[in-house]
């Protein structure tokens, strides 16, 4: 398997900020995903968007990323919302209750 490391971006929308994820979110993830999290927290985002449209592959340790960020959000009084998930990782984010803790857009048809 090819390993595509994550790559990240941040770009402010609608009062809040999204980050895009491009590659795999596994344990070589960690600080590209903190710095984009306290970019994206920098100047007052009243939001945070993980847009998984062009993430890979989650594995568990990503998914220990995700619940890791999402407490430093809590902590702040911050929304997370996810938004891009493929069915697969929909399924995950709700058998690993991520989905009680962030907004899943899209998620209509779930």
């Amino acid at each position: 398997m090819t390993v595509h490391e994550l790559e990240v971006s941040v770009r402010k929308e609608g009062g809040g900020a999204v980050v895009a994820l491009a590659g795999e979110l596994n344990a070589s993830a960690a600080e590209a995903l903190d710095a984009a999290y306290a970019e994206a927290i920098a100047g007052g985002a009243g939001h945070v968007v993980l847009d998984f449209e062009r993430a890979d592959y989650i594995n568990s340790t990503g998914i220990a990323l995700i619940v890791g960020l999402l407490a430093q959000a809590r902590a702040q009084a911050l929304e997370v919302r996810a938004r891009g998930l493929s069915d697969h990782y929909r399924e995950i984010f709700e058998i690993t209750r991520l989905s009680d803790f962030m907004t899943i857009e899209g998620k209509e048809h779930a």
